[in-house]
């Protein structure tokens, strides 16, 4: 057992460091490594597997919802990008720019994508002529490239994966129908998959996307208290629409502006799949985004039958994401390497159960065990993934509501945001000079003005003007 303690104290506790646990955890269970890119990432295959699944998932959910997926090129002309001022703006720090193509230098240079709104902007203006091209309803799966400064493997890289969607409608309200639609495709998405509880809302004009009429959040809390903000869809009224000239005869043949919606998910939700549910033994993974459900240990394998039996239960477990364990590792190392790796239930199997008809589960996320049935494993199994999926998004939203505060005077706000990790729900004038002062004052930025509104004063907790809006503020990723 030696080996197996050395395995688990290789991960920093995340109450000693939680962003060394945070690395640790990532390269200990394989999710990623350092490129020679610098800010750059390998996605290797347990971590590449987590992401297919949240697309395979997502996707499902989009087209049920009329979204078809394109692909669009990665690089964008200059001029293009300058026909919308505060897009190019908001991004121009983060720009990648290409300035030659082979031996020759460019006439005019072109940026790699951090975001593909204008390229999706000049293809509308050519493809839509009529209210009967209306609405379109597009996706693409790709990478962006954003030059961040401080980088963190998925939270933060300067090349990541994500889905970006965008849509022309006819009219504002079908616009904002879809902008609100595809928010909570995501929330219910995080909460149903990724068991993983948000708080849905709209941004304030200083943190909305640029360029866009107005931004709506997901907004979830991690293990240390810190948030992340996990989904966005932004709703770009005809401001885009009026840049590039995107205009349809509607059915009065006049002609009149489309409206425009963007949304989007990134490979930070694997981050946020660690520091919501990781602990000081790796990985844990919720049931229905685990690429493995269910590990298989033989114990004594090499005794007659048990390696067969093992495969029984495998054959057994034919609905789920099932693997049998048989390497030459002890044990011990076996269970510690899975439990690492975040795989919710473990099978262990071994010449006393065989002789009993039974076998052993165990639990990822709270280490119980329990002897069941061979002969009804599959039911057990599948009622066990079912509890821990469910316990699993209960237990992170108790701790949401563990770490989520109300402050009504300005004092009180500052010392809990220093004090307490976590959310901190405050009234708020809508003046932006109030958002800078907090910032300044306590590094905590607002994460968004929730759908779900409480009158907790009436009085802004930072100037003591009339508040118009109740905001969850706090520190985030």
């Amino acid at each position: 057992m030696g080996n197996d303690k050395k395995l688990v104290e290789s991960i920093t506790s995340m109450d000693v460091d939680f962003a060394q646990w945070y690395t640790d955890v990532v390269k200990k269970a394989e999710l990623c490594d350092y490129a020679s890119v610098k800010g750059c990432m390998v996605i290797k295959p347990a971590g590449y597997a987590i992401w297919e699944n949240i697309q395979k998932e997502l996707d499902r959910r989009f087209k049920e919802t009329g979204v078809q997926n394109v692909y669009m090129p990665i690089f964008i002309p200059e001029s293009l990008l300058n026909k919308e001022k505060d897009h190019v703006e908001g991004f121009a720090p983060e720009v990648a720019w290409v300035t030659q193509g082979g031996l020759d230098e460019l006439q005019e240079r072109m940026c790699v994508r951090p975001t593909s709104e204008t390229l999706f902007c000049d293809f509308y203006a050519k493809d839509i002529h009529s209210y009967r091209d209306l609405p379109r309803v597009y996706n693409q799966w790709c990478s962006v490239v954003r030059w961040e400064k401080t980088t963190r493997p998925f939270l933060r890289s300067r090349e990541f994966l994500w889905q970006e969607g965008h849509t022309a409608h006819a009219t504002a309200e079908e616009a904002e129908e879809r902008t609100i639609q595809m928010l909570n495709v995501y929330a219910d998405f995080c909460e149903e998959v990724l068991a993983i509880p948000v708080i849905r809302g709209q941004k304030t004009d200083k943190e909305k996307f640029a360029g866009a009429e107005s931004t709506y959040t997901i907004e979830a809390l991690m293990h240390d208290g810190k948030a992340l903000q996990s989904g966005t869809s932004h709703n770009f009224g005809d401001g885009f629409a009026k840049a590039f000239d995107i205009q349809f005869a509607d059915k009065d043949n006049k002609l009149k502006y489309v409206h425009q919606t963007s949304w989007g998910m990134t490979t930070r939700m694997i981050g946020a799949l660690i520091m919501v549910h990781g602990d000081n033994n790796g990985l844990v993974l919720p049931p229905r985004i685990a690429p493995t459900q269910v590990v298989i240990v033989p114990i004594q394998q090499k005794k007659e039958g048990v390696l067969d039996a093992a495969y029984a239960v495998k054959d057994a477990l034919k609905d789920y994401s099932v693997k049998v364990d048989d390497s030459d590792r002890s044990p011990g190392w076996k269970f510690a390497e899975h439990e690492m790796r975040g795989i919710p239930v473990r099978v262990e199997i071994g010449p006393r159960d065989l002789a009993n008809g039974q076998a052993v589960l165990v639990r990822r996320d709270t280490n119980e065990k329990m002897t069941v049935a061979l002969d009804t494993i599959a039911q057990s199994v599948g009622e066990l993934l079912d509890t821990i999926q469910t316990d699993m998004l209960e237990r992170a939203r108790k701790h949401r509501e563990a770490h989520t505060y109300t402050a009504t005077d300005y004092e009180s706000f500052v010392k809990t945001i220093n004090e307490k990790p976590g959310f901190v729900k405050a009234m708020w004038c809508g003046d932006q000079a109030c958002e800078d002062k907090i910032k300044e004052d306590t590094s905590a930025t607002s994460r968004c003005m929730p759908f779900a509104q409480e009158q907790l004063s009436d009085c802004c907790v930072c100037c003591g003007r009339p508040a118009k809006k109740m905001v969850y503020w706090g520190r985030a990723y």
